[in-house]
């Protein structure tokens, strides 16, 4: 049988993984004194509320080898395949958490693959994989595919404010600060090494989804992947981007939340796209 996991970064629901039968390792998530368990027992609106209520700055822990050694030796026990699909080791150390604890378990069928991306990108992923496994094709072949998608798989999205990115030392907090009070909207992607790039500083809401738009448009998009709208807190903005882009003829299939593991790092009121572009 060929299994199918992935980490709590991919912000699928408990229901979705259950229905796709896809297996999940969380990530932890600490705010002041309490953690929490991504995707098990963190709702993504609480997760957001504590932020603005608490001003606390939540911090994110990769799971350790030994969330992955309990699975994989279930998986070496039973015979089966396993195929990891897991946020980019250029944002976390989690992808060397399973590199470690398969290296324990010494079973060649588990296949690692470093998505270098984040968020509803792997989800983008990991259906696949699950669509390639409906289709009979082993744990191998299935992982071969998704190294080629992953550099296909692209997401672009405006912050609200960039105090997270501050406050994550990801930013000058004086740079942050006059950004936020010029009304300043950075826009983000994943690069193809997996790092967070800054696309562009836009003046305004309008500007930052005319900036998201114009990239969307100069993508040659494979529309037998869906399109997805993404946003963290707070659906004004996004409700205004889809407006934006159905003007252009641009559908989206789905709206998406992103959850604490990298709402962590953006904040409330981020809103964005996530789609997939031809093979070339």
């Amino acid at each position: 049988m060929v299994r199918i996991l992935v980490d709590s970064s991919s912000d699928y629901r408990p229901e979705q993984l259950q229905q796709q039968n896809i297996e999940l390792v969380p990530i932890q998530i600490t705010i002041g004194e309490t953690s929490y368990l991504d995707g098990v027992d963190l709702d993504r609106d609480d997760f957001y509320r504590i932020l603005e209520e608490t001003g606390e700055f939540p911090k994110t822990s990769q799971p350790s080898p030994q969330d992955f050694l309990d699975i994989f030796k279930d998986v070496a026990q039973k015979g089966d395949e396993l195929v990891c699909i897991l946020l980019s080791s250029a944002l976390s150390g989690t992808y060397q958490s399973a590199v470690l604890a398969k290296s324990m378990v010494e079973y060649d069928n588990i296949y690692l693959v470093d998505s270098l991306t984040a968020t509803c990108n792997i989800m983008v992923m990991a259906d696949h994989a699950c669509s390639l496994r409906e289709q009979g094709m082993g744990g191998a072949d299935i992982a071969v595919q998704m190294e080629a998608l992953k550099s296909r798989v692209h997401v672009v999205a405006a912050l609200d404010t960039l105090e997270y990115l501050s406050r994550g030392g990801r930013l000058n907090k004086t740079a942050a600060a006059i950004g936020d009070m010029a009304g300043i909207k950075p826009i983000i992607t994943l690069t193809a090494d997996g790092a967070v790039g800054i696309l562009g500083k836009c003046l305004g809401k309008n500007k930052a989804i005319c900036a998201i738009k114009k990239r969307m448009l100069e993508q040659k998009i494979d529309t037998s992947f869906p399109v997805y709208s993404i946003y963290s807190y707070g659906t004004d903005n996004c409700t205004l981007f889809e407006e934006k882009l159905g003007q252009e003829g641009i559908r989206t299939d789905k709206r998406l939340q992103i959850g604490p593991t990298i709402g962590s790092h953006i904040g409330p009121e981020a809103f964005g796209i996530i789609f997939v572009t031809q093979a070339s």
